[in-house]
C-alpha cells in the first residue's frame, strides 16, 4: 500500500509541476529538476522492485537505501546548480548597476552643458568646436 500511495504522490507532483511550467509559474529549466524528482517518487512507488535489483547488483545490503542515497545525491547536485546560478546573477546584478551609475554620470554630465556641446561631444566633435 505505501508503494501505491508513493507512486501516486509522484504522479501528482509531476503533473503539479507541469501546469506550473505551462502556465509560466515555474521555469523549464527548473520544472525539469522537478519532474525527474516526481518521476523517480513513482518509479520507486510502483516499481519498487526495481531498485531492490539495482541494489542487489550493486552489492548494497538494503536496496531502499539506494532510492536514499540517490535523492541526497540529486539534491545536493541541485543546490550547487543553484548556488551556481545565484553566483551569476549577483555578478550581472553588479555589472548592470555599475553601467547605470555610468549612464547616469554621463547623462548628468551632458545635462549641465549647453546642447550644441552635447551633440558635438556624441559625435566626437568636441575638440574641433573647443579649438575653433
Amino acid at each position: 500500500m505505501v508503494s501505491i500511495v508513493t507512486g501516486i504522490i509522484g504522479l501528482i507532483t509531476a503533473i503539479t509541476i507541469v501546469v506550473l511550467i505551462r502556465k509560466d509559474h515555474l521555469h523549464v529549466r527548473f520544472g525539469l529538476w522537478w519532474v525527474v524528482a516526481a518521476g523517480m517518487f513513482a518509479l520507486l512507488g510502483f516499481f519498487p522492485p526495481f531498485f531492490d535489483s539495482i541494489g542487489r547488483y550493486l552489492g548494497i545490503a538494503y536496496p531502499p537505501v539506494l532510492a536514499l542515497t540517490i535523492g541526497a545525491v540529486v539534491l545536493i547536485i541541485k543546490i550547487l546548480v543553484m548556488d551556481i546560478e545565484r553566483s551569476r546573477n549577483t555578478v550581472r546584478q553588479q555589472r548592470l548597476t555599475q553601467r547605470i551609475a555610468l549612464l547616469e554620470s554621463d547623462l548628468r554630465e551632458m545635462q549641465g552643458k549647453p546642447l550644441e556641446e552635447n551633440h558635438a561631444a556624441s559625435h566626437g566633435e568636441l575638440d574641433d568646436v573647443q579649438s575653433k
